[in-house]
């Protein structure tokens, strides 16, 4: 342009604002001040959003001040620019003041301060301000609706949206989209679908941003079948949209249905792919996720935190080290290291993966932890035996001020198993009951677990009986209980009214009842048979498929009855390799029976793989001290001793207060 006045100036700066460009609109108006142009209001009335949308406090105020010099401050447009500049920059005080000082004021001004009321978290004085407004327009009702759908109270979203309504103001589509989130909050679908026909009254059906709020809502309320319509009746489609029907398909377990949707999308963004790998995790198939996360590398595709954080836990559950340590200096060329999303994964997947002592590092290099974090801990030392750190993290948590939750509790509850610590367990019970978590169905299988595996039988007894709901792991751990303390017959009675409640047993399920049987079996012969059936039940009737465990239960099953000839054709008729644990089962009952010619040709088998367990060997030199035979138990030390083989010395646990110390046989330390 030849020549640039005022008016060219303001139609510049403002289009660059509205588009996105606040920085060279920032960058323009300086220029204008070079060439000698003055502003007036419209000038600084555009300029002003800049500032706001960059949250440059200093430059909004340093042209505050130009404004008052030119005598602009009470222009309602400038206002209204101000108010809404102070109030996005988190000094509501200040907006506030302009706002009180403005001779005139119209919904604009009103709404920069409801806006930023609601943005700066002060909830009252924003409705306030909305009651006091002289005339509300649909603008002034969006913003308080989607302030609370936003971040609730959520029924105040929807009361406000009938009020709208009820005061003659249309809604809009801005209105519908920001009303729909929270029906998802509540849970509400009912009045989601009424939402959606008034949205199809008026006509705001095919409106993208309607459309993805409407697909939004119903894959989060698991109706899959109207998000699809929803979605196929779009006119335009954009990524939010294929995105919500991934999200949709994939939290439902409907994999398959949302990798197509995946592979139709014209084009995958990171919200795609990450969205993608968390469903493969979710539905366990992890190799896969694993794939998928080195395609969207080799596509160019930048991961963020949410992609770190979902792709970590398929490397702790597949055990990949390797692959979960490439990630990790990934992660850290990223800078994401510090997150705590990121954090909680990488805690969790070294634990998962044995490596301990790198878990406990991270975590203590954490800027800040969550219970997520505390909890990532605590399971990791219980799930890899360090039970009495599990105990000591979880003091420390409580020392940290951090409440715990029901995940918090089945983990310590576990380390209490594992040590026996009976009177831990009641006192962990005690803060169980002051947290209100008594009554659910994870801790309250914990809490039974632990009982059985302290040897307090009537404890777990009374848990499982005060359990308002109970599942195949609640029902399993009470069998378990009253199968590893000598009860077979409540075990099998309990095993009954399990599948008469409808519960499904599972295949932990089978490896504790079928113990139960071989226990009555040394006495009673029927219950072989009554083992039988269980283990042909399993794949009849539950479609489950025998592993090792279920055949070593049965060979300790006919090895009690003093089958032991059946015990080694079954050994000998099994669709999988023995593992020692299977040999070892029958070596000790050839023991028990004093066969000492059974007993050397399943040691044979035992020994043909270079074992260092010490316990197989010394059954089978029981077995020779027991039928006498010295020159036998001479040959087995010999044997251990050429392949160095050791005993594990007895271990063992006492408190002081509250301290658990570990002994081992012939320590010297208390001598």
């Amino acid at each position: 342009m030849s020549s640039r006045d005022a008016f060219s100036w303001t139609v510049v700066i403002a289009g660059y604002v509205k588009h996105g460009f606040a920085e060279d609109a920032l960058t323009l108006f300086y220029q204008m001040r070079q060439s000698n142009i003055q502003p007036d209001q419209f000038i600084f009335a555009s300029v002003l959003p800049a500032c706001a949308k960059l949250g440059d406090l200093e430059q909004g105020m340093a042209i505050h001040h130009e404004i008052t010099r030119n005598g602009f401050q009470f222009d309602l447009y400038v206002g209204s620019a101000l108010v809404d500049l102070y109030a996005k920059c988190g000094r509501i005080e200040k907006a506030r003041d302009v706002f009180d000082k403005m001779p005139q004021r119209d919904a604009v001004s009103w709404n920069a301060m409801i806006a930023g009321y609601m943005q700066n978290g002060l909830v009252e004085e924003a409705l306030q301000f909305f009651r006091k407004m002289p005339e509300r327009n649909v603008v002034s009702w969006n913003t308080m609706i989607s302030a609370y759908a936003k971040d609730g109270p959520f029924e105040e979203a929807l009361t406000l949206y009938h009020e709208m309504q009820l005061a003659g103001i249309q809604p809009n589509n801005f209105t519908f989209a920001s009303v729909l989130p929270a029906c998802v909050e509540m849970g509400n679908l009912k009045q989601g679908m009424e939402i959606h026909k008034e949205i199809v009254r008026s006509g705001y059906q095919c409106d993208i941003f309607v459309a993805n709020a409407l697909i939004d809502m119903y894959a989060k309320c698991s109706n899959m079948e109207k998000a699809r319509d929803v979605f196929d009746k779009m006119p335009l489609r954009d990524v939010v949209s294929w995105n919500a029907m991934i999200g949709g398909y994939a939290q439902i377990g409907h994999v398959d249905e949302a990798l197509k949707i995946f592979q139709k999308m014209p084009e995958q963004n990171m919200v795609s792919w990450s969205t993608m790998i968390a469903a493969y995790v979710r539905d366990g198939l992890c190799q896969e996720a694993l794939t998928l996360f080195y395609q969207m590398r080799r596509k160019g595709i930048q991961p963020n935190e949410f992609t770190f954080a979902s792709v970590l836990p398929a490397c702790a559950r597949l055990e990949a080290l390797e692959q979960g340590i490439e990630i990790h200096e990934e992660i850290i060329r990223c800078d994401y290291q510090f997150d705590t999303f990121v954090g909680n994964a990488l805690v969790n997947m070294y634990a998962k993966c044995g490596c301990i002592e790198k878990s406990w590092q991270l975590f203590q290099e954490m800027h800040y932890r969550d219970v997520i974090s505390w909890n990532a801990m605590l399971s990791g030392y219980a799930q890899n035996g360090y039970f009495v750190e599990a105990l000591e993290v979880f003091q420390e948590m409580q020392l940290a001020g951090v409440k715990p939750d029901t995940d918090t509790f089945t983990s310590v509850l576990s380390a209490c198993s594992g040590l026996a610590d009976l009177d831990r367990g009641m006192e962990i019970h005690q803060e169980i009951i002051r947290n209100g978590f008594q009554l659910n169905v994870s801790v309250g299988s914990a809490l039974l677990d632990m009982y059985v595996k302290c040897g307090s039988i009537e404890k777990a007894h009374d848990v499982f009986k005060q359990m308002p709901q109970r599942n195949a792991i609640s029902w399993t751990a009470m069998i378990a209980g009253y199968s590893l303390n000598g009860h077979a017959m409540e075990a099998l009675k309990l095993f009954g009214e399990m599948e008469l409640a409808g519960v499904e047993p599972d295949s932990k399920a089978f490896v504790s009842i079928l113990p139960a049987c071989a226990n009555l079996g040394a006495l009673e012969l029927g219950l072989v048979e009554k083992g039988w059936q269980f283990f042909k039940s399993m794949s009849e009737h539950y479609q489950i498929t025998p592993t090792m465990d279920h055949y070593s239960c049965m060979v300790d099953l006919f090895a009690r009855a003093g089958q032991l000839d059946e015990a080694h054709e079954f050994i000998n008729k099994m669709p999988l390799k023995p593992d020692a644990t299977v040999w070892a089962c029958l070596l000790g009952a050839c023991r028990i029976h004093n066969n000492v010619e059974l007993g050397n040709l399943v040691a044979e088998q035992l020994f043909k793989s270079d074992i260092k367990d010490a316990a197989p060997y010394v059954l089978l030199s029981n077995v020779y001290a027991t039928a006498g035979k010295w020159d036998g138990t001479e040959r087995v030390r010999k044997m251990m001793k050429d392949r160095k083989v050791k005993k594990t010395p007895g271990c063992s646990w006492i408190e002081v207060n509250k301290q658990v110390h570990t002994f081992l046989a012939e320590d010297q330390l208390l001598a």
